[in-house]
């Protein structure tokens, strides 16, 4: 007899399914807000991973501690002994001495009164009211007033700007070109945030050639 082998069909044993971790707020653990600055961050898409914002807790007190400080009149440029503060110039109350919030209370004053007297004509260049203005500055002395002038200028009101703003040849003299014949009615602001500027200088050192060839006084 012819005896016959059944195979035996074995069934794996089943894995144990590992232990369920908690579900994580994936939003919670990656967004940040600081109401006090208006300020508020998401980089729950992202996902980087729990504990991500958290590692930076430190890093971020002091960040805040050396903002405070800086604020309050730190020397900020060690070599040059010099503060920083732009934020003063934003918020005078922020100043850390009161001399120096009234002044830089008394220097918006001015700004203010000789922009309202160069727009309605009572402060009038060469050849009568000014129709056109010229900022000569460097990096974000241009930068910041050029996002100004084109977010916030009504259409057809206020002077026709013109930017000095980079120190190759050709761009300065395109600039000036266009202003031919036109200066004595161009008012001519330079910006420098140090006063030395070099890039600035130059640009000024152009603008005043230009206006001494037109027979104007620069000053």
């Amino acid at each position: 007899m012819k005896k016959t082998s059944k195979k035996v069909k074995r069934t794996p044993a089943k894995k144990a399914k590992p232990h369920a971790s908690p579900k994580r707020d994936i939003f919670a653990e990656n967004f940040l807000e600081h109401p006090s600055f208006d300020f508020a961050v998401d980089i729950s898409k992202m996902d980087p991973g729990a504990g991500f914002l958290a590692s930076f807790e430190a890093r971020f007190r002091k960040g805040h501690r050396e903002m405070a400080a800086l604020e309050k009149g730190a020397i900020a440029n060690p070599d040059e002994k010099r503060r920083v503060g732009h934020y003063w110039l934003r918020d005078p109350d922020r100043a850390p001495e009161r001399e120096l919030t009234a002044s830089i209370r008394k220097a918006h004053e001015d700004v203010r009164a000789f922009a309202a007297g160069v727009l309605d004509g009572r402060f009038p260049g060469s050849a009568g009211p000014f129709q056109h203005l010229l900022l000569v500055g460097i990096g974000g002395s241009a930068l910041g007033p050029q996002f100004i002038h084109h977010a916030l200028r009504p259409a057809a009101r206020g002077l026709e700007v013109h930017f000095l703003d980079n120190t190759h040849p050709d761009g300065m003299d395109r600039v000036l070109d266009g202003l031919k014949g036109e200066l004595g009615s161009t008012v001519t602001v330079v910006i420098s945030k140090s006063g030395g500027t070099k890039e600035t200088r130059n640009g000024m050192a152009e603008a005043r050639a230009a206006y001494t060839a037109a027979g104007l006084d620069f000053t």
